[in-house]
């Protein structure tokens, strides 16, 4: 079996890494380098490990986390696609067993927040450990004040974590929008699920939409419990932070938020 260390140690794999960091470095996107892809191979072990799935699978995610990206050699868009063709060809010429590349190429093809979907267990872990890379270290613009989406996000964090209790863990949609993939998440790892219903006040507009009036609660306790939060999209972060305020309320342990699209509109650092 073709093992994650075979893979790391692979002169081609490493090419690919680094010039596909250096593309990313001249568009002016952040480090997409060692660095992010060995954190995401190594969390996405991680998290199926903790969740007891077997060996064999940890050690397919953690294949798939280290090659995600090197699609970026070719271009940022579509960039999950052509990483899977990339890495197709990579395992294909290791000899590697048909169905491990299978798992491994439709994992890396569906973690774009764009175009892919969590279609098993090992796609799910890619996509919650790649979007749960958030830090400041990435950031490799100097200037503030032209700072992309990407730059303000991980310049707002200084450190981040992720961490699997599956007793002591729920999965959470903030809104009914992004319940769809919570549910997989749910499904697949085995904990529990909750959401947050926004109410809102019909009878008025602000902004040229109904304000929301609270986020009620529907799942079982979250007390001394770490929750994932999972949204769809972040547009103002209002619904994120008051979510995180609701749950602190009820008195939830610890609380890892994870985004798979961000659409900031507004000037300036990130509100969190």
């Amino acid at each position: 079996m073709i093992t994650f260390e075979d893979i790391k140690n692979n002169k081609t794999v490493q090419t690919y890494i680094l010039e596909a960091d250096k593309a990313l470095n001249a568009l002016g996107y952040t480090e997409h380098s060692f660095a992010h892809v060995t954190k995401v191979a190594l969390t996405a072990g991680d998290i199926l490990e903790k969740l007891g799935f077997s060996k064999k699978e940890i050690e397919l995610a953690k294949i798939a986390g280290y090659l995600h990206d090197i699609g970026n050699l070719v271009n940022r868009a579509d960039h999950s696609q052509s990483g899977a063709v990339m890495a197709f060809r990579i395992l294909d010429n290791l000899n590697m067993d048909a169905t491990d590349i299978a798992k491994i190429i439709s994992a890396i093809g569906n973690h774009d927040e764009g175009t892919g979907v969590p279609v098993d267990k090992i796609s799910a872990a890619i996509i919650l450990a790649d979007k749960s890379d958030v830090r400041r270290s990435r950031v490799r613009n100097t200037d503030r004040s032209t700072f992309d989406i990407h730059d303000r996000v991980n310049y707002s964090v200084e450190h981040s974590s992720l961490e699997i209790n599956p007793d002591k863990t729920m999965i959470i949609s903030p809104d009914e929008g992004g319940m769809g993939k919570c549910m997989y998440y749910s499904s697949v790892m085995g904990i529990d699920l909750g959401m947050f219903y926004k109410r809102r006040d019909f009878s008025k507009i602000v902004d040229g939409r109904n304000p929301i009036v609270s986020h009620e609660f529907l799942g079982s306790d979250v007390e001394g419990k770490d929750v994932i939060v999972v949204d769809d999209m972040i547009s103002s972060g209002d619904s994120m932070l008051d979510v995180c305020r609701q749950l602190k309320k009820l008195k939830a342990c610890h609380q890892r938020c994870s985004c798979l699209r961000i659409c900031w509109p507004l000037p300036g650092p990130v509100p969190v």
